[in-house]
């Protein structure tokens, strides 16, 4: 077997799991990694013994990658997850699908339109917990889902977005709390619970209003197409970062979501799907899920099918949380809507 050519772009924090997984993916090989901060990928080049670009276009023109991984900040997601796709490059790329929901829907026509295959790190729904519910729910055994509550209590301070000024800015991060932390648990929300038709939320900036112009607080409201509702909280000025919980009420049982599952029926009788064990480390809190997504990846590239977490899968969470943007903040959404029709009108005319 021939390796797959693989280049990762965006060598921050995130990228270490890519690498990681890449190494014992058999059939992919590591020929190329690309940043634009000097001193991260001459650290990247040194660790991995592959040569490094400062551009990714004259990468893909030089190594000429069969994937790549965008380990990137949001703001660059869209164009380079588009070039990548109209050359025929496989594509792996962290969330969220793009920091605006244009740029998303770019991304979703790019690979509509050709044959190269995109998955976007939803990892979460690797968790061995997270499966066990969906299976279940799936089932029909546990009747109508009535609706679920999710939370997320987490903690940041100034110097998490001194350290990457990108994620506190709406030009580069899209957002901030629902666009970098809680976007997870969004995505978990929608994908077990159901199609969300209507949202009703808001942000707001609580705890780091000297250090981000982006949300650290939201709360909202869905309504799913099958008849549920869903409640949602999320904020970085907790005083920890406690356990992520989902709970989710049916007509034959509940399940919680903390880490591990729980299944309580109303006779009593009570089930728990535990998460896998994780080895102690630096990054152990975050678990082993994205190795088993980005195998799973390579494992289908040979499949006729889209990746099942797809650009229109993660558009769907992207959604959401442009939604309660757009509602917090409409003097925004005027001006990205306003912005859209330049845009598209420079593309038509960059066509005649």
């Amino acid at each position: 077997m021939i390796p797959r050519r693989v280049a990762v772009i965006g060598c921050g924090d995130i990228s270490s799991l890519h690498f990681d997984a890449i190494a014992i993916v058999s059939d992919a090989e590591l020929v190329a990694v690309c940043d634009v901060h000097p001193e991260r990928l001459a650290s990247a080049v040194a660790a991995h013994g592959v040569p490094g670009f400062d551009s990714h276009t004259e990468m893909f023109d030089t190594v000429h990658p069969d994937v790549i991984h965008i380990c990137t900040p949001h703001h660059l997601h869209a164009s380079i997850a588009i070039d990548a796709l109209e050359r025929g490059i496989h594509v792996v790329m962290e969330k969220p699908l793009a920091h605006t929901r244009a740029e998303g829907d770019r991304i979703v026509a790019a690979a509509e339109a050709g044959t190269a295959k995109i998955a976007v790190c939803f990892q979460n729904r690797y968790n061995a917990p997270v499966q066990a519910a969906a299976a279940l729910l799936a089932s029909g055994e546990l009747g109508r889902v009535a609706g679920a509550a999710a939370t997320v209590m987490w903690f940041r301070g100034p110097e998490y977005y001194l350290d990457r000024p990108w994620r506190g800015r709406w030009a580069t991060g899209g957002g901030g709390l629902l666009m970098n932390q809680a976007i997870h648990t969004l995505d978990l929300l929608q994908w077990l619970v159901g199609e969300v038709s209507e949202v009703s939320g808001n942000a707001s900036t609580r705890a780091l209003g000297d250090t981000i112009e982006v949300e650290d607080t939201a709360e909202m409201v869905l309504e799913h197409t099958n008849g549920a509702r869903s409640i949602f909280y999320a904020t970085l000025a907790n005083a920890v970062n406690a356990p992520v919980t989902i709970d989710i009420v049916t007509e034959k049982a509940t399940l919680n979501l903390r880490g591990n599952l729980t299944i309580s029926y109303p006779d009593g009788r009570v089930e728990v799907v535990e998460e896998r064990a994780v080895a102690e480390g630096a990054r152990s809190y975050w678990g082993v899920s994205h190795r088993l997504l980005i195998e799973d990846f390579y494992a289908r590239l040979d499949e006729p099918e889209a990746f099942w977490i797809s650009p229109v899968e993660a558009q769907r969470t992207l959604n959401i949380i442009q939604d309660v943007y757009d509602q917090t903040y409409p003097e925004r959404a005027q001006s990205s809507a306003a912005w859209q029709h330049t845009e598209e009108n420079d593309r038509k005319a960059a066509t005649l």
